[in-house]
């Protein structure tokens, strides 16, 4: 028999230029002519018989160069399976290229006569012959990645029915592989991590991968850390090349064109909630984001099965789902928190902590470890009093005790730290203190935002008596000249309307302590201000968001707070002179929308505004 790579198709030079049907045709002669060929002689049998016996490859080499470049039918498809079971002792290593040629054969779409006729051979040669599973398994997981053109087989990164009959057999074959080589563990931890998908491809690709690594733990549980950490390693590169000012921009167009149109003509409210609902359906525009998007709402599904609080629940059930806990709480500790400036990943932390306030109360304590231990680097600790104050924030579920409990250890903290350092007289600069000062923007930031739940009644005032925040605003750090101006102007308006502290001297004093250094060095130079960003800001992904949404707090700030936000607003700006501090600028964000509309024809801070955006804004303008 001829082989398929000498056969000669009557091209005479590889330079010559061909139309794609002479170089169909050529194709189709030499395939048609192994084809006609193939059944003049025993195929594999044949083959494997002439290396053993006469250490003969041709037949070999020409049989594997069949395999790869025909198209085999499903009857021959079995005969090659059935004839090749027949061998399996046989094929040796030194048959490395025919044992390659044999499983990547394509066969999941396939009659299931020809499909369990492949099973049982991949199985039986993997078991017989352990150096095969280090090219086996990884040819199995990558039939787990979704063609480029098989958008339309896999809608919101979930298969059809046709393609997930496929699946299952594949996940079928991989399940009991692993169950009878212990060893290809390894390799295959290693194939998931290597064949995952660039972060650029289609939405579908990333996606359907991601489909499939859940699907593997549903049945081997024991992959659960090592995927939930590859899971959160791959979105937290999506999330960090889709910034929010990017996803800001690119959506923002929609919503505008959508304002102009409202303009001129009048919606009723339901056609209105109907193209509300129907945008929702629509991809979002930055394509990345809508990866990221497609892959949160798939994770977040995935959390909705771990929910602790599932009826009748097993004792085996919630022992796992402890378990599971563990693994969330160590991905985010080893993947996210070291991360600076993600936007989405964190909700699924978020999500989950919202099922139980003792899953809330176990995340918070695992901050609070943290961020009291002198261990650990400052960057870390800096970045577990970030996600503590955004938690304490942002999270609806999140009682009124265990937000108080903790406003009360940070407070306790600072107090002890002041006095150590007054003992020692310790450098008062940002870069020596930075954990002192985050905790205290994070002190100030809590407060400010959930204002409106620590001032509802007697006990909780007395309870921020208690705090004496007076004695950390005006301690010799002054905590206040390096936080952000949007967090102090907020806390110094609660503390003013509440009589808590008096803050407003202390900023005047800074502003001024500023300006007199710029004009001292004739140049501008950078304001010592802690980099901070808050890891709950509002959430952006159309489709997941609805989930995030239920649980998310919004900032509301206490009648008593706004009157005084509103006179601190205006009688400033009435008789302002040259020269007098700019921090009544800041006050605007944090008045509500209702609020700020009665003054708009007083406040001249848009340009102020625009410099707030989320990741450096704590969101009091929401």
């Amino acid at each position: 028999m001829s082989s398929v790579y000498s056969a000669k198709t009557g091209l005479s030079s590889i330079l010559k230029t061909y139309s794609p049907a002479e170089r169909e045709r050529a194709k189709n002669i030499a395939i048609n002519k192994v084809r006609f060929e193939m059944p003049k002689q025993k195929g594999i049998l044949e083959a494997v018989e002439a290396v053993n016996a006469h250490n003969n490859f041709q037949p070999l080499n020409e049989f594997v160069a069949f395999l790869k470049e025909t198209e085999l039918s499903d009857a021959e498809f079995l005969r090659v399976m059935t004839d090749a079971h027949k061998l399996i002792y046989d094929l040796s290593p030194k048959f490395t290229n025919l044992v390659e040629a044999l499983i990547s054969v394509p066969w999941a779409k396939r009659e299931p006569a020809a499909i369990q006729a492949y099973i049982e051979f991949y199985i039986d040669i993997m078991v017989a012959h352990n150096k095969y599973v280090q090219f086996g398994i990884p040819k199995l997981i990558s039939l787990w990645i979704p063609a480029d053109a098989d958008v339309a087989h896999w809608p919101n990164g979930t298969p059809i029915d046709n393609v997930k009959t496929e699946l299952e057999a594949i996940h079928d074959l991989l399940n009991r592989i692993l169950t009878a080589i212990p060893m290809s563990f390894e390799v295959v931890l290693e194939a998931i991590e290597n064949r995952f998908p660039y972060y650029k491809k289609s939405t579908h690709v990333i996606a359907g991968y991601v489909h499939n690594m859940l699907w593997l733990i549903e049945y081997k549980p024991i992959f659960v850390e090592f995927v939930m950490q590859l899971l959160m390693q791959k979105l937290v590169i999506l999330d960090v090349n889709a910034p929010r000012s990017e996803i800001e921009e690119t959506e923002g167009d929609d919503d505008e064109e959508l304002e102009e149109e409202n303009e001129d003509a009048e919606i009723f409210e339901m056609d209105d909630c109907k193209k509300a609902e129907e945008d929702d359906l629509l991809p979002m525009k930055h394509v990345i984001a809508h990866t990221l998007d497609v892959c949160m709402e798939k994770m977040l599904n995935f959390l909705d099965a771990k929910n602790p609080n599932i009826l009748n629940a097993s004792v085996e059930q919630r022992l796992e789902m402890n378990k599971f806990w563990k693994v969330l709480l160590a991905a985010f500790d080893n993947v996210i928190l070291p991360c600076h400036n993600t936007h989405h990943v964190q909700f699924l932390v978020f999500y989950y902590c919202s099922f139980k306030h003792t899953i809330a109360e176990a995340f918070l304590t695992s901050l609070w470890d943290k961020i009291k231990n002198p261990n650990v680097s400052a960057v870390i600790r800096q970045a577990a009093v970030g996600y503590m104050a955004s938690f304490l924030a942002r999270g609806k579920f999140v009682p009124l005790p265990t937000l108080k409990y903790y406003l009360k250890e940070l407070c306790d903290w600072a107090h002890q730290y002041i006095q150590r350092c007054d003992q020692y007289r310790q450098n008062g600069s940002l870069k020596a203190n930075i954990v002192f000062f985050s905790l205290c923007q994070a002190v100030f930031y809590v407060i400010a935002f959930r204002s409106r739940d620590l001032t509802s009644d007697r006990k909780s005032l007395l309870f921020l008596q208690s705090l004496q925040l007076s004695a950390i605003v005006t301690c010799n750090f002054n905590p206040l000249r390096v936080c952000l101006p949007a967090v102090a102007t907020a806390f110094a308006g609660v503390t003013r309307a509440y009589q808590l502290a008096y803050c407003h001297a202390i900023l005047e004093r800074n502003a001024r302590r500023k300006l007199a250094t710029v004009y001292a060095n004739d140049t501008a130079t950078p304001e010592e201000t802690l980099d901070t960003f808050f890891p709950f800001d509002p959430y952006l992904l159309k489709m997941s968001e609805k989930k995030i949404s239920t649980n998310y707090l919004q900032y509301q700030a206490s009648e008593a707070e706004e009157a005084s936000i509103v006179a601190t607003h205006i009688s400033p700006m009435q008789r302002r002179k040259r020269g007098d501090s700019e921090m009544c600028d800041d006050i605007d964000d944090f008045i509500v929308a209702d609020k700020r509309q009665k003054i708009t024809d007083l406040a001249r801070s848009q340009e102020r505004e625009a410099q707030f955006t989320y990741g450096l804004s704590p969101g009091f303008h929401m």
